[in-house]
């Protein structure tokens, strides 16, 4: 059974799936308390945060280009893997140091321009090592294992907090323990994870940033159009978690709700991705849609903890399908050789957009309301849905 899950995908992609999820058990040990750490011991100011994490998205989502461009020039796409998650993991080591919030500044950027180099390479070996018909299945099999992480590095932090306190040895006890499964990670894709063959190309002149960028098929720019519409709705999660807890919900309930949330996406990632395979991935897009359009409905009216439970159940099924099934089609239609900048296009693309997609939600919520700001999004999402089938029809 097992077997005839993972048909069509390569060892390369279940060693990768191995080495995000150690790579977020690390990740999640420590940047969910990382606020924390930076307003109770450190002293930080809350505009200090919005600093930090503003500053560590745009430079990640600002190397993410050039590190797919690069991959294509050079055909090396395991070499900046590798240096991608080695930058990470040495810099949280940087972190579990941190004595001021610069420190911490400068550490959390480092450790996102990590994220930017390996991304697109990353998600370039994982199209190449699977059947084109088994794409969706890769992805979300790796989207799987990244979400496991995501469980168990909260649950670890949790035991440490348990056994060592919450004060300042606690979390720098959790910081160092989270160094293991960090470097772990780049120990097995040093010995594990294989470069992929490249079919034989003509002997050319390799395209220059500028003329690689141009070379990507029209197909691509208007599903590029289409998402990057799509993201003036695709907020941060936070909004989701503050709207629960203004409605009564408990900061540990939320707690719950984040897990429960991890565990569907995580559940949902293969069955979504084998969907796509399946029926294609316009269809699973659009219907992405359409129910990221449903659950902002349903967050602009719920009001107890049942309903909540229920649409953070849902959007955790919406992220599986967005986080997966958008790669594959991207991988569908670039050729092999192109894949890193197209990758890296859309990475950089999206990532820019969610910064404006927030502050327009924080303003209209402020100004107007919370349920106004989640019919503003599904009404944007809704649009992007009807583009979608316009664009690429």
């Amino acid at each position: 059974m097992k077997d005839e899950v993972m048909k069509g995908v390569g060892s390369n992609v279940t060693m990768l799936g191995v080495v995000s999820f150690l790579t977020d058990v690390s990740s999640e040990m420590i940047f969910p308390i990382l606020p924390i750490f930076l307003t109770a011991i450190l002293g930080a100011g809350k505009e200090v945060l919005g600093l930090i994490e503003g500053a560590a998205d745009s430079v990640a989502s600002l190397v993410e280009i050039f590190s797919g461009y690069w991959s294509d020039r050079t055909g090396k796409r395991k070499d900046l893997v590798v240096l991608g998650y080695g930058t990470s993991s040495l810099v949280k080591a940087g972190i579990a140091l941190s004595t001021a919030w610069w420190h911490v500044l400068i550490m959390r950027s480092l450790e996102r321009v990590g994220k930017g180099i390996r991304t697109s390479p990353r998600d370039a070996i994982i199209a190449a090592s699977s059947e084109k018909g088994a794409r969706g299945k890769a992805f979300g099999f790796h989207r799987m294992m990244d979400t496991l992480g995501a469980i168990i590095g909260p649950l670890l932090a949790y035991g440490i907090f348990a056994f060592a306190g919450s004060a300042e040895p606690g979390y720098r006890t959790i910081f160092l323990t989270a160094l293991i499964p960090a470097f772990l990670a780049v120990l097995v894709i040093l010995f594990f994870v294989k470069e992929p063959s490249r079919p034989q190309e003509k002997q050319e002149k390799k395209p220059s940033f500028w003329e690689s960028l141009k070379q990507l098929p029209q197909e691509y720019k208007s599903f590029l159009k289409v998402s990057l519409l799509f993201s003036l709705s695709y907020f941060s999660f936070a909004f989701f978690i503050v709207r629960a807890s203004d409605l009564g919900v408990t900061p540990e309930s939320v707690v719950l709700l984040y897990v429960l949330y991890n565990i569907v996406y995580a559940a949902a990632s293969i069955p979504v991705g084998m969907l796509s395979d399946s029926i294609g991935r316009k269809k699973v897009i659009a219907g992405a849609f359409v129910l990221y359009a449903l659950v902002c409905i349903g967050f602009a009216l719920a009001s107890d903890w049942i309903h909540f439970a229920f649409l953070f159940a849902v959007y955790g099924i919406f992220v599986a399908a967005d986080e997966s099934v958008n790669k594959a089609y991207i991988t569908d239609i670039s050729q092999e050789g192109k894949r890193g900048m197209a990758l890296g296009a859309y990475n950089t693309a999206i990532g820019a957009a969610y910064l404006p997609a927030s502050v327009i939600a924080g303003a209209v919520w402020a100004s107007f309301g919370a349920p106004a700001a989640f019919a503003l999004a599904a009404a944007v999402a809704s649009v992007s849905a009807f583009a979608f089938f316009i664009y690429l029809k």
